[in-house]
């Protein structure tokens, strides 16, 4: 269970993001402040694991003029 005191937003924000890998699509958590207002992407990565251990994540770069690596998370069974 989610131990947020913002539990409705947080799983609001779960459905949406699972929703969105379903989809096929990968999320890096720029993508997901932009997308849903999400500012802890790992946090609810970790909520929805406990039901969906498929959800995997792998180090990517990020376009800038340092080149960050960042996680980025998607369904590997979509791709």
């Amino acid at each position: 269970m989610n131990d947020n005191p913002n539990i409705q937003e947080s799983e609001s924000q779960c459905k949406r993001i699972l929703a969105y890998l379903l989809n096929g699509s990968r999320i890096t958590s720029l993508e997901a402040l932009r997308l849903f207002g999400c500012m802890r992407l790992a946090s609810r990565i970790s909520d929805l694991r406990k039901s969906h251990p498929e959800i995997k994540f792998k180090a990517t770069r990020v376009e800038t003029t340092t080149g960050k690596r960042v996680a980025q998370y998607y369904i590997e069974s979509i791709q």
